[in-house]
């Protein structure tokens, strides 16, 4: 075999093919990197290698049409028909030359990934799972051509055959939809024909063993119909057994009934074996907190899909399929809203839209619309919206959480002094935690209702009357919880401040300056302050930071004695100072108040049999999708931290939402043009050139 491999490489390496084949995939690759990673700044290499898949229908015709085809013409191959060497060494042999010529591009691609590592954060794992699967679908591809190959002695018919049924497969998807939209007994056949949607699945950030092994079945049945190909022709040169033809088409039968065999038991494997999540987000995978919360069910629920298994959102379908491995407690129903079309009506009077999951238990139900299992961001100015994360993991798992708890705890937002309304994201975060939520204004209300599990004060920028003050004291009095964050603003707030007092708790004049380079982001008034490991801040501690913008210090006052246990959770540097003056700079100034500060307290107060809690975060600038994105959601988390804290759920169920795209790398235009000239115009021409050169001198030696 190995006689043969060399043989085969250098015979490529001498002619224009082998470096003409490298050269054109190099080109082509380099290309679409160019405007994908470079131009547009993605850090995934998938978007690149995705778009080459064109390129195989052309290159790998052109690579094996003469492998055996040509020797089959020249009648050279009765040499090879007639030694003393294994068919199937001499097929292995020349298709790991090929291998090896493919090999070559491949692993320059590999270092992509790495070049564009120094300009940002690129998902390594996604990276080169995408350049397996461009590696195994070209050899798959390599494997046919040479197949191929074998069965003419035209170089020519060879290249149109292998042209037309590497096309087949990548139309094949679409064939499939064109016959059936359910899908039926014919488009599962036909779509085991299908390469291109396992070379898509390994792009997607999973490494699906399923789709590995299906290459390889692919690549060994090739070879295999090849050795048979070839033997069948030895024999027939030799003794013309008719007794072989029968027993090389048993050996053809069994072995493509082993790979078939093969392909359905790795398919049954559980989604989590099957299926490795390499993301860097985790898209795929399932986190600790559900893995905890659902493994430990006691009582079943069952996900009502409203849909054709065969036409919902895989992405969904893979995120069930795993929540089914964790425990046997969860069942999960197709209802294809064609065939039972008022299913839904029996658990809401709401339409609900294809796609959207009904998580029941004996206890309650909760509707999932599908269009909130992702999360979309829509621009106001351009009318489009982009989908830029997945939600259904944290949709999924708060309904679950909510249909087998025994009742929803109720929180109340206080309004009507200018407050800081909640964006999109935290009232989903809101909802997922499960809690009832309503808005209220004090004026309306004698006493804050007596169901109320927590209140949220969230940065009032006008003080709050007396009697409002005095009600929202009542019940913290009688055992009441609440989340304040404070505003920044010149004038006092003096009612509002009491409720603060009680606790032994005062804002500081000013606004909080950093001294320290470390503890701010770009400027010293967009804080990064110290966490302190606490629960609400444990699943943030070692990995998050926190970002506040334009904040005020807490500090202890005589109030704070002992019926009051205070717990710093952020606080400034030792070189924090609080500007009372901002009108000109932040640079510290005669009159300004030495740091450092508290920026987060939580405070309980114990009155004879009675406590109450209150935590206070003093930026209303902290919990803002503006900040939170600045910090991969850590602001986020501490909101649902503190509330779950608050409403006293056994296990905090609410899972972030998972984003869809890293930031973009940031080069300068210089290196953009050297690295787009090396990868599209330097390097394959190096090595075209150097084939031609070599092509030359052994044609004029």
């Amino acid at each position: 075999m190995i006689a043969i491999y060399k043989r085969e490489l250098k015979s490529y390496f001498h002619s224009v093919i082998g470096p003409l084949f490298i050269a054109a995939t190099l080109f082509m690759v380099g290309l679409y990197f160019t405007v994908y990673n470079l131009f547009n700044g993605y850090p995934y290499i998938s978007y690149a290698l995705s778009s080459v898949t064109v390129l195989f229908m052309i290159s790998v015709p052109v690579l094996t049409m003469r492998i055996l085809a040509e020797e089959r013409r020249q009648k050279t191959d009765q040499l090879i028909l007639t030694a003393p060497v294994g068919i199937g060494q001499i097929v292995l042999g020349k298709f790991f030359a090929l291998l090896t010529i493919y090999a070559i591009p491949t692993a320059i691609v590999c270092i992509y990934p790495l070049i564009l590592s120094k300009f940002g954060t690129v998902p390594m794992g996604e990276s080169y799972t995408a350049i397996l699967g461009f590696f195994l679908y070209g050899a798959a591809c390599i494997a046919i051509g040479i197949f191929v190959s074998s069965i003419t002695e035209s170089t020519v018919i060879s290249a149109v055959l292998t042209f037309a049924i590497l096309f087949l497969t990548y139309v094949m998807d679409g064939i499939c939809g064109l016959i059936s939209q359910s899908g039926n007994l014919l488009t599962k056949i036909l779509g085991c024909f299908d390469m291109v949607s396992r070379y898509y699945d390994l792009l997607e950030g999973v490494l699906d063993i399923s789709s590995v092994v299906y290459f390889l079945s692919i690549i060994v049945v090739m070879l295999f119909l090849t050795t048979q190909s070839i033997q069948k022709r030895r024999y027939s040169v030799s003794v013309k057994s008719l007794q072989f033809g029968a027993y090389s088409s048993g050996l053809i039968i069994l072995g493509i009934a082993v790979a078939v065999l093969v392909n359905l038991v790795v398919g049954s494997l559980p989604e989590n074996v099957k299926r490795i999540d390499v993301t860097h987000e985790k898209l795929y995978s399932l986190t600790e907190q559900t893995k905890t919360y659902v493994g430990a069910l006691q009582e079943d629920v069952t996900i009502y899909v409203l849909a054709n298994e065969e036409n919902m959102d895989e992405l969904v379908v893979q995120t069930l399929e795993r929540y089914k491995g964790i425990s046997d407690h969860i069942k999960v129903e197709y209802i294809d809203p064609a065939v039972n079309p008022k299913f839904a009506t029996q658990y809401t009077e709401e339409t609900v839209s294809s796609g959207s999951l009904i998580v029941v238990s004996d206890k309650a139900n909760k509707v999932l619309d599908y269009n909130t299992l992702y999360e979309i961001s829509s621009d106001y100015y351009s009318y489009t919206s982009t989908t830029t994360g997945y939600d259904a993991e944290g949709r999924i798992t708060s309904a679950i959480a909510y249909v087998t708890s025994e009742s929803a705890p109720k929180v109340y937002n206080i309004t009507g002094h200018g407050e800081l309304e909640w964006e999109a994201s935290y009232k989903s975060a809101i909802e997922k935690e499960n809690v009832q939520y309503e808005d209220i204004r004090l004026l309306n209300y004698e006493t804050i209702p007596e169901d109320a599990a927590c209140i949220i004060i969230n940065a009032p920028t006008s003080d709050l009357s007396k009697d409002d003050a005095d009600k929202v004291l009542a019940y913290l009095k009688n055992g009441g919880k609440a989340i304040v964050t404070t505003a920044w603003t010149e004038e006092p707030l003096t009612n509002f401040e009491s409720i603060l007092d009680y606790y032994g708790i005062s804002l500081v004049d000013g606004m909080v300056v950093e001294g320290s380079v470390y503890n701010y982001y770009m400027y010293p008034i967009v804080l990064i302050p110290d966490m302190q490991y606490d629960g609400v801040t444990a699943s943030l501690y070692d990995s998050y930071s926190i970002l506040m913008q334009i904040a005020k210090g807490l500090v202890t006052n005589e109030n704070a004695d002992d019926s009051v246990e205070i717990t710093t959770l952020l606080s400034t540097s030792d070189s924090a100072y609080s500007k009372t003056d901002v009108k000109n700079s932040y640079d510290k100034e005669e009159g300004d108040i030495e740091g450092p500060f508290a920026l987060g307290m939580r405070a309980v107060k114990t009155e004879g049999e009675t406590e109450s809690t209150l935590y206070v975060y003093s930026s209303e600038g902290l919990f803002t999708e503006n900040s939170d994105q600045f910090v991969s959601g850590a602001n986020l988390q501490l909101f649902t931290n503190t509330l779950s804290t608050l409403v006293e759920h056994e296990a905090t169920v609410s899972i972030p939402v998972k984003e869809y795209d890293l930031s973009y790398l940031t080069m300068t235009q210089g290196q953009i043009l050297f690295l787009a000239v090396v990868t599209t115009m330097i390097l394959p021409l190096v090595i075209l050139i150097t084939g031609l050169i070599v092509w030359i001198r052994r044609r004029n030696a």
